[in-house]
């Protein structure tokens, strides 16, 4: 007999059985458990009571405390049945589960009803029909609350990822980012000193991770921050969403098919996910060979993923998400309820569309980015990166510190828990970098404050003019429609119609840009002083704007608030500096927006207001981000200890780009390198984005801002370590490749390096020209083997 019971401990069904052994042992007590044992015996009241209201061979003689006491003998039977829930469903699935619940339960209905008292039976016939009847009824409303289970979705998963991943041990290294949509590094930090993210937290107090903050620039937004984190691309995206002079369309970047054409326009085919990566729920692919969910890629390449399949054929997957999609819009309900209720102000209308596109996001596209990156794992996808936008979108509408959005973020660090569990059995060793791609800041609305949309003022200013916006949150709308369209296989042909007024007004958060369509190429501060006398004076002395910015001819880009004006190039303030407000970075980040691509003629930032820095988003959101103010440019980066740090603190997205190239690169993930940066060129190469009366102002470098000079001395610090770094630089590698300039705002920030020689703290090249920030392997320790060697070959035998 021995032999068999080697054969069978060796078997497959035995390696499943063991690491079922070892999920059953990380099992803990937790007030969830205590509801989900109420939760049976109140099912079992009700369901007792249906079957002997049904059949009349079986009834309650001693009235309902016999129901009672037969539901608390099912309720201690059920108890022992969920402490092994777990384990059968790494075992034997998520219909196993059901067939052992049903058996289980008829066993015991069977059983109670022969020897409990005050309850009669009239054969034995009417004993089996009735234990069958309440063992069906009670497994299925057991089975469909079950869905809801974080512990069975990831036994589910667990299992499928087991049973697929066979012959692969994982040795090899690999990479999972996961983008954490809308946070901020403040918020992040406060989080995890209080306590509420507790896996999160863990990495970061036994010191696994590091926490980085990073300054995300103008604009802050995800399609921005995308554009350079996964391209290296700073110059193509300068909002959420914007009009094309030369084209005469409105360009909305989670629009599939602007999403497409942003992506060619950055690509050079050498993006963070080049080498055999995976896009899941992303903007941009980052030229990753399998992109799924993802806005410039409209169709599922992926439908006939299993990952995809398993999540919609797994009654854990599916049934899960409409089990939980319910619960998410009866909660946002009574949460926007409980605001009314509480006055809580500022807050926003929270009602018909957005209770089911919260289900969407919060519910059913979380289970199925989860799915998604499992699949990957179990592929062995070398880099993986997923957005999650959960807590971006309950950000927007009820606020970026309030309770609802704090649950969520809480929720998401159960995401990462899950994930850091899947990864234990996945086709890599893959280590887990956390990563936002901006803040949010808080603020009544434009709207709310001064009765009037920033349409409405501007087309009273500029001569009562049409001035035409983009409806409000069809980011909500095109991620939904997106998913929909997904799932059906269908492409989006969907194409906003140009819009024909001769004042384009395009915001996205408190960042708007303003486009005279009558003027062809951008309109200087001298044309539009021609063509509308009082907009530049009288948007500036509006109390909701806070800057208005705009290329001068003469001067180059300018500053002007309420009571002075900035020259961005050279620092030099006229009166009341109007950039005091926006903190230490504002003057750079403004400066480099002012040569991107397809920027407005006018670029409008709302008020911050002083001592809480809330701002007023011009559109309706009470969470906000897109431009400057308050903790919408703080997002954050978590990284494993052992991997070199950034230096200085990165700012701006392709800042991100390159150290995670870098990290991909010292862990042999990438099969190539990145093309080679080429030196800042003059402003001339940009085309209308510096008029040429401007050009000979441009080709000296330029001191740093004034602005920057009454920041902190930490600040200033940082501030000159940017200006001698390629930070600032961020698209040079990705226009070099394409042949295109620099963005002129190097011309302003850069000091010119003398005699040829690199600029201070810029990386040396190689003998082969390569870029050491890039390829250079120093200053990063070799991945670190697994701490329990025992526990991870053994997690590998299960792929055997």
């Amino acid at each position: 007999m021995s032999w068999l019971v080697r054969a069978v401990t060796s078997s497959v069904i035995g390696q499943r059985v063991r690491f079922a052994a070892r999920m059953l042992r990380d099992w803990r007590l937790t007030v969830a458990w205590g509801k989900s044992l109420l939760r049976s015996g109140v099912t079992s009241v009700v369901v007792l009571a249906v079957t002997f209201w049904l059949l009349p061979g079986v009834t309650a003689t001693g009235g309902p405390w016999a129901l009672v006491e037969l539901a608390v003998l099912l309720a201690l039977i059920g108890t022992l049945m969920r402490l092994v829930l777990f384990g059968v469903a790494v075992v034997v699935g998520g219909l196993g589960v059901l067939l052992v619940g049903v058996l289980l339960q008829t066993a015991v209905m069977f059983t109670a009803l022969q020897v409990a008292e005050g309850v009669s039976v009239g054969s034995v016939i009417d004993a089996w029909v009735a234990s069958w009847t309440a063992a069906v009824l009670t497994a299925l409303v057991n089975w469909l609350a079950d869905a809801g289970s974080d512990d069975v979705f990831l036994g589910q998963t667990l299992r499928q990822m087991v049973r697929r991943n066979q012959d692969h041990r994982a040795t090899a290294p690999g990479v999972l980012f996961v983008q954490l949509d809308g946070l901020s590094a403040p918020l992040l930090s406060w989080a995890v000193k209080a306590g509420n993210l507790p896996n999160l937290g863990k990495w970061l107090r036994t010191g696994t991770h590091a926490l980085v903050p990073w300054h995300t620039g103008l604009p802050a937004t995800t399609p921005a921050s995308q554009a350079g984190i996964l391209h290296g691309s700073e110059s193509e995206v300068p909002a959420f969403r914007w009009y094309e002079k030369a084209t005469g369309r409105l360009v909305v970047t989670n629009r599939p098919k602007d999403a497409a054409d942003v992506e060619a326009r950055i690509s050079t085919g050498r993006g963070l996910l080049a080498d055999g990566g995976a896009s899941i729920s992303n903007v941009f692919s980052g030229d990753a060979p399998t992109s799924l969910l993802t806005f410039s890629n409209a169709g599922l390449p992926g439908r006939t993923a299993r990952g995809y399949l398993a999540f919609v054929a797994s009654p854990y997957g599916f049934a899960r998400a409409i089990v939980l999609s319910v619960g998410e819009m009866l909660k946002e309900i009574q949460q926007a309820r409980r605001q009314r209720f509480r006055n809580v102000y500022p807050r926003v209308p929270r009602t018909g569309a957005y209770v089911a596109l919260r289900a969407v996001t919060n519910v059913l596209l979380r289970d199925l980015n989860v799915s998604l990156i499992a699949e990957q794992m179990t592929r062995g996808a070398p880099a993986i990166f997923c957005d999650f936008v959960d807590y971006d979108e309950v950000a927007h509408h009820a606020g970026p510190l309030r309770p609802e959005a704090m649950q969520t973020l809480e929720g998401l660090d159960r995401v990462l828990g899950t994930l850091h569990r899947l990864a234990q059995v996945a086709g890599r060793r893959y280590e887990i970098v956390v990563l936002s791609d901006h803040g949010q800041s808080q603020g009544a609305t434009f709207s709310q404050r001064y009765g009037q949309t920033l349409e409405q003022v501007v087309a009273d200013i500029a001569g009562h003019v049409a001035a035409s916006t983009p409806g409000p949150n069809d980011d909500e709308r095109a991620r939904a429609h997106n998913l929909l369209l997904a799932v059906a296989g269908k492409p989006d042909r969907t194409t906003p119609p140009p819009p024909p007024a001769p004042v384009v007004t395009v915001a996205s958060g408190n960042l708007a840009m303003l486009y005279l369509t009558e003027h062809p190429g951008r309109a200087t501060v001298e044309d539009i002083g021609v063509a509308r006398p009082a907009l530049i004076q009288g948007l500036a002395e509006h109390p909701g704007i806070g800057l208005v910015v705009g290329l001068s001819a003469v001067d180059g880009p300018v500053a002007f608030g309420p009571a002075g004006r900035h020259r961005l190039r050279d620092g030099h303030v006229d009166g009341t500096d109007p950039l005091l407000p926006y903190g230490p970075h504002a003057a750079r980040d403004l400066l480099t927006h002012q040569a991107m691509t397809n920027v407005g003629d006018l670029v409008l930032i709302s008020r911050v207001d002083h001592g809480t820095d809330e701002v007023a988003a011009f559109e309706e959101l009470v969470g906000s981000h897109g431009g400057i103010g308050g903790w919408q440019t703080e997002a954050v980066l978590v990284h494993p200890a052992g991997w070199s740090t950034p230096a200085p603190t990165p700012t701006g997205p392709a800042a991100v780009h390159r150290q995670l190239v870098q990290w991909l690169t010292d862990l042999g993930l990438r099969t190539t390198p990145a093309p080679d940066a080429l030196a800042a060129s003059t402003p001339a190469a940009l085309g209308n984005a510096v008029p040429a009366a401007d050009a000979s102002t441009q080709a000296a470098p330029a001191p740093a801002p004034a602005a920057d000079a009454s920041a902190p001395a930490a600040d200033a610090s940082a501030l000159d370590a940017d200006a001698s770094t390629p930070d600032a630089d961020a698209d040079a590698s990705t226009h070099a490749a394409r042949g295109n300039a620099v963005p002129a705002a190097d011309a302003f920030t850069h000091a010119a390096p003398a005699d040829g020689a690199p600029a201070a703290g810029a990386p040396a090249n190689d003998a082969a020209g390569n870029d050491a920030a890039t390829h250079a392997p120093g200053g990063m320790h070799p991945l670190p083997e697994p701490r329990d060697t025992d526990r991870r070959s053994r997690a590998a035998e299960i792929l055997d």
